[in-house]
């Protein structure tokens, strides 16, 4: 039997990620598997108390804030499954998820990652994912397919290749990890596993949805929805994930006069309609990041607290 890693990374969320245990613990029937929190430099503290309350759990401390792909790859080196489930903590388990995703890594082996269907927890019957469209590397766009929907099962039967899977909820083959290489933890926040995906398709592998399995989605929890650190990371990462995947020097500089002439200029009108203070400041200093660093440095350029 194929054995699962669960690996989750908590961030000043406590009570989430007691909520994401639970419901864990109340919906998972499949047999192998091992949970693995890492707590990102919560202020709190919780793993002494979570090691009593949890003792088949383990739980990994970090001193420091590795971000989304640091703290997911910090759960990485310590776990011993065949899959990897990664999970978001603002997220909650339904029946059968595990084992739905398990069965598409089992019975497909040029599959390396896959994604359950997402929906909203405050919206239960309402799409966050249902797939996603392949990316346009000249404007860095595509498209989650059925987000904001009702959903009636009008995407159950695309069982099958999807552009990319979803952060909040992805399943990988070890195997896939291991040739790809793990998360680019220069990114911290953000595009860190769109780049993964294209990196493990670069590896050979397939990216798979199954909208037969089910997990609900509680967004945005830790960052929250708007803020200075969110806009920061949403556009340097958006310029750094073309610096490393798009097809030709060509693109990379098409994209370039697209962002600067276009995306720039849309971006500041709407902070100013919005009132969002300090907000153009940092769009300009997640651009000028771009410009006077490699793209594989580690200076995140942000000051995080």
């Amino acid at each position: 039997m194929s054995t699962v890693s669960i690996i989750t990374v908590n961030y000043n969320q406590t009570k989430i990620t007691e909520q994401l245990l639970a419901s864990v613990f109340a919906t998972n029937a499949y047999p192998a598997v091992e949970l693995i929190v890492v707590d990102n430099a919560s202020k709190d503290y919780p793993i002494p108390a979570w090691r009593t309350q949890y003792p088949h759990i383990t739980f990994i401390r970090s001193e420091v804030n590795l971000g989304f792909a640091g703290g997911n790859n910090l759960g990485v080196r310590a776990s011993k499954g065949d899959y990897l489930f990664f999970v978001n903590n603002d997220t909650e388990f339904t029946e059968g998820l595990v084992a739905s995703l398990v069965a598409i890594l089992d019975n497909n082996p040029r599959v390396g990652m896959v994604s359950p269907k997402i929906r909203y927890f405050d919206q239960p019957g309402v799409l966050q994912y249902a797939g996603f469209t392949n990316m346009n590397y000249y404007t860095m766009r595509n498209r989650c397919i059925g987000q904001f929907e009702q959903d009636n099962g009008q995407y159950d039967r695309n069982t099958g290749p999807t552009g990319y899977v979803h952060g909040a909820a992805m399943m990988v083959r070890r195997e896939a990890a291991d040739k790809a290489g793990l998360m680019a933890e220069n990114f911290f926040l953000y595009y860190e596993e769109m780049d993964w995906n294209d990196h493990i398709k670069r590896a050979g592998y397939d990216i798979w949805l199954e909208p037969r399995a089910l997990i609900y989605h509680k967004e945005s929890v830790s960052v929250g929805r708007v803020s200075a650190l969110k806009e920061y990371f949403m556009n340097r990462n958006r310029l750094l994930f073309i610096r490393r995947n798009a097809p030709s020097a060509l693109t990379v500089m098409v994209f370039y006069t697209y962002f600067l002439l276009v995306v720039t200029p849309r971006n500041v009108i709407n902070y100013l309609r919005k009132g969002y203070k300090g907000f153009t400041s940092v769009l300009f200093k997640a651009i000028w990041w771009n410009f006077t660093h490699s793209k594989d440095s580690t200076d995140l350029g942000y000051p995080l607290k």
